[in-house]
C-alpha cells in the first residue's frame, strides 16, 4: 500500500465498502445452530419410531424372515441412537457458546445466510479503490452481517491510503446511524441508502418520509398539512429518540392513509440530522451505486474464482486471514503489474 501511495494510485480517495462470504472447510452437516439441532434430533427420533413400528410389523411374520429384518431394523435403530447421543453432546457445549453456534471441523466458521441457501464460512470485508480497483483494505470475519462493519472499514482504508479526507460508499446493508455517525465524526464522507423496512409503506399508508422535519420549529409537518409537536424523549437500545405527534389526527380525512391508530407518532434520532445529510449528498450523487457496483463486485468474483469452489483451504479464523491476505496481495500485485507494466514496477520497487 505503501508503494501505491507513492506511485500516485490513490488520487480520487474514493473507496466502495463491501463483503462477501466465503466457505471454510467445514461441511454444513457438521455445523450446528440451536434450530437446526433440534430439528435434526426430531429426524432421528421420527426415523427411531418408524423403525420401531417397522419391528413390530417384523414380528408378525414368518420366523426366518422376521429374524432378519429384525437384525437389520435393530442395527439401525442403534446406530441411530448412538447419532442422538451424540448430538445431545453437541447441545451441550452449543449452549455454552456465546453465539449458540457450533461448527466441528473449523470452529471458528460460521453458518451465515446469503442469497441462495447459506454458507459455512467466513465474511470478508474489503474497501476497493474506486481508480484502479485496488484492495485497499481488507478484514476477515466470522460476523455474517455488514451493518456493524462500515465506520471499522471505513478508517482502515483512510489510514491505509495515507490521505485526510476519504469519500466511503456502500449498499444499504452497511445503514447503521451509529455507524454512519462514527464515520461522521471521524471527518470521512459517507454514501449508504437507506433501508426500507417501514411497516406503514409496505401496508399503503404514508411512511416517515412523507413528514417534513423543520428544524427552526422542532416538528414535523405531516400530508394534510398538521403539525406533529415534540412531546418526550426516551432511550431505547441506547439511542436518545424524541417522540411526536399531532392532536388532530382523529378528525383527519387522510387519516386511513396515515396510522390505525389513534394518531401517527413519529421518532427522531438525536442524530438524525447526519442521516439526513447523507441522504441529501447521495440524491445529489446518483452515480455512487453504479460506482460501488462496478468497483467492489469485480474483485470478489476473481478472488473467488481463483480460490476454486472451496474457497479457503486453512481452519480457524487466524489461518484463513493470512490466507485470504496473500490472495489479496497476489490480486494487487496482477492489477498494479496490468496498470504500470512490469518494468515501471520493479523500477519503482527498485527506488
Amino acid at each position: 500500500m505503501v508503494l501505491c501511495q507513492q506511485l500516485g494510485l490513490f488520487s480520487e480517495a474514493l473507496v466502495a465498502i463491501d463483503g462477501s462470504k466465503f466457505k471454510a472447510v467445514n461441511n454444513r452437516d457438521r455445523n450446528f445452530t440451536s434450530a437446526k439441532l433440534q430439528r435434526r434430533m426430531e429426524e432421528i427420533e421420527s426415523s427411531i419410531n418408524r423403525y420401531l413400528s417397522a419391528l413390530d410389523t417384523a414380528d408378525r411374520q414368518e420366523p426366518a424372515v422376521a429374524q432378519v429384518k429384525a437384525e437389520r431394523l435393530h442395527d439401525k435403530i442403534a446406530t441411530l441412537k448412538t447419532k442422538l447421543q451424540e448430538l445431545k453432546e453437541i447441545e451441550v457445549q452449543l449452549n455454552e457458546t456465546p453465539d449458540k453456534q457450533i461448527s466441528l471441523t473449523d470452529p471458528d466458521a460460521r453458518s451465515m445466510k446469503t442469497r441462495g441457501t447459506g454458507v459455512v464460512g467466513y465474511n470478508v470485508q474489503a474497501a476497493v479503490d474506486a481508480k484502479h480497483h485496488l484492495i485497499v483494505t481488507h478484514e476477515v470475519t466470522n460476523n455474517g452481517v455488514d451493518r456493524d462493519q462500515l465506520s471499522s472499514m471505513a478508517k482502515q482504508a483512510r489510514e491505509a491510503m495515507g490521505v485526510e479526507e476519504l469519500s466511503a460508499v456502500a449498499d444499504r446493508g452497511y445503514f447503521k446511524g451509529e455507524e454512519i455517525l462514527a464515520c461522521h465524526d471521524a471527518g470521512i464522507t459517507v454514501f449508504v441508502p437507506k433501508t426500507l423496512t417501514s411497516g406503514a409503506t409496505a401496508a399503503g399508508r404514508f411512511g416517515k418520509g412523507d413528514f417534513i422535519y423543520d428544524a427552526a420549529k422542532n416538528e414535523y409537518r405531516c400530508p394534510a398539512g398538521q403539525s406533529l409537536i415534540w412531546r418526550y424523549s426516551s432511550v431505547e437500545k441506547g439511542l436518545k429518540l424524541h417522540r411526536y405527534w399531532s392532536s388532530h389526527c382523529q378528525g383527519c380525512a387522510l387519516k386511513e392513509h396515515c396510522t390505525p391508530s389513534s394518531e401517527r407518532r413519529v421518532s427522531r434520532w438525536e442524530h438524525e440530522a447526519v442521516l439526513e445529510a447523507m441522504q441529501s449528498r447521495l440524491d445529489q450523487a446518483l452515480e455512487m451505486m453504479r460506482i460501488r457496483r462496478q468497483t467492489v463486485e469485480h474483485p470478489f468474483g476473481t478472488l473467488k474464482s481463483w480460490m476454486g469452489a472451496t474457497h479457503f483451504l486453512t481452519k480457524t479464523l487466524d489461518r484463513v486471514s493470512t490466507e485470504m491476505s496473500l490472495h489479496v496481495l497476489a490480486y494487487n500485485l496482477k492489477l498494479v503489474l496490468s496498470v504500470l507494466g512490469s518494468g515501471a514496477l520493479m523500477a519503482a520497487m527498485k527506488a
